[in-house]
């Protein structure tokens, strides 16, 4: 493994951590940081690769929510003699929680199958100045809005579903898989705290799922200098994320999305003005 690869693969692993979990798109930073810093390895490699080091997100997000997610538990209960005896428990609100977790990952699943969305810079930068401009109209709606529901444990069926439909718009790059379905609560009268949670949750299967076909369509085929990067790209996606969904979890308790919004705004327009100026100086 080469220096310079090596922290290309840090770099990206850092930019994963960070932006998978702020509604910023954490793909649409990633291909941008592949346009300016291209990794030197196959296409087919890099696109596995860009996917396989969102599972070190993933876990951070099950280790953090460890309690909230797992749903079996033990108990110890004393029989008629006295004795004590180890009882395997089911937590039967963890289990519901699952079954909103699985109705809204259904259409992600159905569109991630069906879409193939093209991945320019031009497409990012639209999509992220579209989305920037929503979040901040949202927000301003929001200040006159008292929000129904204020915990995961509240959220419908239907609106986990509804939550579901919003991010199958997460495979057009630049979306912000996170971004939209915390959008697509807002919308729903569901709280800051409550959106970004359930939206943590969503991730662990539909990341995990997209992970796993890329992995299955590669064939598993790596060189030792790929498995390496692989491992060290999850490796720094998980330790920076767990930084990362503890800010923003205290961060949506005390403010607004407005800020994010203004960034994406910004972000686009700078990707444009690469995209026009060479051209016209040339």
């Amino acid at each position: 493994m080469e220096f310079l690869e090596i922290l290309k693969v840090i770099l990206l692993g850092i930019v994963e951590g960070i932006t998978e979990w702020l509604p910023i798109s954490s793909t649409g930073h990633i291909l941008l940081f592949d346009e300016l810093f291209p990794m030197d390895c196959s296409p087919a490699f890099k696109e596995v690769f860009l996917y396989v080091i969102q599972l070190g997100a993933i876990l951070a997000v099950v280790i953090l929510f460890w309690n909230k997610l797992f749903p079996f538990g033990l108990r110890k209960t004393q029989t008629e003699q006295g004795a004590l005896k180890t009882r395997l428990t089911v937590k039967k609100d963890i289990f519901n929680l699952w079954g909103k977790v699985v109705v809204a990952c259904i259409p992600a699943a159905v569109v991630g199958i069906l879409l193939d969305m093209p991945d320019s810079p031009l497409v990012i930068a639209i999509t992220l100045i579209v989305y920037g401009v929503a979040f901040i109209l949202v927000e301003k709606w929001n200040k006159h809005r008292t929000f129904k529901t204020q915990s995961v444990a509240e959220l419908s069926y239907l609106h986990a579903a509804l939550i579901g439909v919003f991010q199958a718009l997460s495979f057009i790059p630049g979306t912000s898989r996170s971004g939209i379905t915390i959008l697509g609560a807002l919308l729903l009268g569901v709280s800051r705290p409550a959106g970004a949670e359930f939206t943590f949750y969503l991730a662990i299967p539909v990341m995990f799922g997209a992970s796993l076909l890329k992995l299955l369509k590669y064939g598993f085929a790596f060189s030792l200098a790929e498995f390496g990067y692989l491992l060290i790209g999850a490796f720094v996606a998980f330790a920076v994320s767990l930084f990362v969904i503890k800010f923003l979890m205290d961060f949506v308790r005390k403010h607004d999305f407005t800020l994010f919004g203004w960034y994406r705004i910004a972000l686009g327009v700078l990707v444009i003005s690469a995209l026009v100026l060479p051209p016209l100086f040339a």
